[in-house]
């Protein structure tokens, strides 16, 4: 402890549940180490105003403003390091009600009042039933009540309550662990003190005991307390005859005395501890030694791990005192999935995003049932809610949420999503049940306009037992190899080739399936935005009128079909009569509606005869009856 220091730090710390809070001259930082083992980190500015700062240099005044804010902010604290660990729970019609009408944060109440119940359990044990043991055996009439030997017996009643306080909650799991971390506040702090390099195998060779620690400073008032409450009470008894009433009125006399001058007390000892603190000579040592033998009780070696949280928070505070524009950091704290989702919701419906993906976001990446997320006891741990909420950030800038989660359901295979191909719609799973009942034993399946391979490994899933060979085809290189990516993740049989349409497409196929782009070039631009901005442009533009690649299908399919061959395609609202009247080389053609009524599918059959003879005259497009495939087919986007 003799060893000259060389650095000086105005920085000081507190030990919170599973980490240490640090506090400098304009900021404080919180190092917590939360449930999967992460280091969090919160920082935030000390809003000192100047009249503040003024009363701050006051001797005597400073200590008691010091003392009362560290009480402040240490409640704070506690209460968001314990936020890391569970959720604060979902506000109550009173807190909603607090903060509309009064603009009163309920919580900031609950911890005003939390320190307020504290200062008052403090008070009890260690001024008011100290009072009362002393007076048990210093009675009126002795006339030794109010001397220094009374007060010397309070100061060591005192101590000795505060011991057994140490002593009884050093039983608690989680107290010997604050002690710890306290520990490592200390060597952390020494650490820097001592000139050395900030790493927890450096700080592991500091001692734990510190000049400027809160024991210390509790043992001071403990000691100054006994001389100011001696004079206090001399005066008043022997000059100011204050305490002439019965026993009750009289200790009520002497308690209100020793509030009254409890910030005189504080002031003082703070004073005597910033001035033990500036040096490190031997001679102070046997003052100091009583308040380092406390903190042998309030202080435990800290394992490494500890001792990067302090340095976390230490650096933190460091950082955010030499530079005023570095911005505040706040924890990710666990949430439960009912209050996550209620949240998200409301940030969603603020930007004009469909609550239910949020719902869609949360159970997904959560692993929790859409029917289940109101009910739910999970607790989402702080990796996830980050996690959810860089998804969440994606989504509210616009991103489509299919691209956002990466994959999406289709037809019951996991097809993964990004912006090399069109999110699969549900429409074309529709589309897809029309195939897979039109395929037939050993069918040769062209899938085109592929994308992201979808229609094709779907195909692949249930016609398989069918012994089909399926082809996919797209012009995009880029839908291509996402397709490819798909195959390979679903185990999928299926060829794939880079073709514009038909074009390099070789052979002849039973069944062609195609879902082609038909938006109209003008009406681009007022698609919505996620899919206007997101999705490939070449997948979505149809030409003038959309119809473009259905003319030449029109031209290129026939000569790609077998005998009896059927060509399947989607097509979009209000178009599938003009391409019914378009495959009119086609000797049967059909039109089939989805399940919101819109005529959404064509159909068209080439004839054996046809396929041998040439084109016959078309019978005309027919409108098939409206019927219900055996699968319902999802809402927007996959979604139920």
């Amino acid at each position: 402890m003799g060893k000259k220091k060389e650095n000086r730090t105005y920085i000081g710390g507190q030990a919170v549940l599973e980490g240490v809070m640090m506090r400098g001259k304009t900021a404080y930082a919180t190092a917590v180490r939360d449930p999967e083992g992460h280091i969090q980190v919160e920082s935030r500015r000390l809003n000192t105003s100047k009249a503040m700062k003024r009363v701050q240099k006051i001797p005597l005044v400073r200590g008691v403003v010091s003392f009362v804010s560290s009480l402040v902010t240490g409640s704070k604290i506690l209460m968001r390091s314990a936020a890391v660990y569970g959720d604060e729970g979902e506000p109550s019609r009173l807190e909603k009600w607090c903060q509309e009408k009064l603009h009163l944060n309920i919580m900031s109440a609950v911890s005003f009042v939390a320190t307020l119940l504290g200062v008052v359990l403090a008070v009890g044990l260690f001024v008011a039933l100290p009072m009362f043991l002393s007076n048990l055996f210093f009675s009126e009439e002795s006339g030794l009540r109010y001397g220094i030997g009374y007060n010397l017996a309070q100061g060591g009643l005192r101590l000795l309550i505060f011991l057994l306080y140490i002593v009884a909650i050093t039983a608690m799991k989680d107290i010997r662990r604050v002690f710890m971390y306290h520990g490592a506040e200390h060597k952390t702090i020494t650490c820097f003190e001592r000139g050395m390099e900030l790493t927890p195998e450096n700080a592991k060779t500091c001692p734990r005991l510190h000049d400027r620690c809160g024991t210390t400073f509790l043992f001071l008032v403990m000691a100054i307390s006994i001389v100011v409450f001696s004079v206090v009470n001399w005066i008043c008894d022997a000059y100011l005859d204050i305490f002439v009433y019965n026993e009750v009125a009289n200790y009520f006399i002497q308690f209100a005395i020793k509030i009254l001058f409890l910030p005189l007390v504080a002031g003082i000892s703070y004073e005597i501890l910033k001035l033990l603190a500036k040096s490190q000579s031997k001679w102070l040592l046997p003052i100091k030694a009583p308040g380092f033998a406390l903190q042998l009780l309030t202080t435990r070696e800290p394992t490494e791990d500890m001792l990067e949280v302090a340095i976390a928070a230490f650096r933190k505070v460091a950082a955010m005192d030499a530079d005023p524009d570095l911005p505040e950091e706040s924890f990710v704290v666990s949430r439960t999935v009912p209050n996550y989702v209620r949240e998200l919701k409301e940030r969603f419906a603020e930007k004009g995003i469909d609550e239910s993906d949020a719902e869609w976001l949360v159970s997904i990446k959560a692993g929790v049932p859409r029917s289940e997320l109101a009910s739910s006891e999970k607790l989402l741990v702080p990796g996830t809610v980050r996690a959810l909420e860089e998804l969440a950030r994606e989504r509210m800038e616009g991103r489509p949420l299919w691209y956002v989660l990466g994959s999406t359901d289709f037809y019951g295979c996991e097809i993964k999503t990004d912006e090399r191909a069109l999110i699969p719609r549900p429409e074309t799973e529709l589309l897809t049940e029309l195939a897979v009942k039109a395929a037939k034993e050993g069918d040769k399946i062209l899938d085109l306009c592929t994308g992201s391979g979808c229609i094709a490994v779907a195909l692949a899933r249930y016609c398989a037992d069918r012994r089909v060979e399926i082809t996919a085809a797209d012009k995009s290189a880029d839908a291509l190899s996402l397709a490819a990516e798909n195959v390979a993740a679903n185990g999928a049989c299926v060829r794939l080739v880079e073709s514009d349409l038909l074009a390099s497409v070789e052979g002849e196929f039973d069944l062609i399936v195609c879902n082609p782009p038909y938006i109209k070039r003008a009406d681009l631009s007022g698609l919505q935005r996620e899919v206007r901005d997101y999705e490939p442009a070449a997948a979505l533009d149809g030409g003038e009128d959309g119809l473009d690649f259905y003319r030449r299908l029109t031209r290129e399919a026939p000569g790609k079909l077998k005998a009896g061959g059927m060509l399947l395609v989607e097509c979009g609202a209000g178009q599938a009569r003009q391409i019914a009247q378009m495959f009119c080389s086609f000797a049967r053609v059909s039109i089939i509606r989805d399940y919101a009524g819109i005529e959404r599918f064509v159909r068209a059959v080439v004839p054996a005869a046809e396929a041998e003879q040439g084109s016959a005259p078309s019978e005309g497009p027919e409108k098939q009856p409206d019927k219900q495939p055996d699968k319902q087919p999802a809402q927007e986007g996959g979604k139920e």
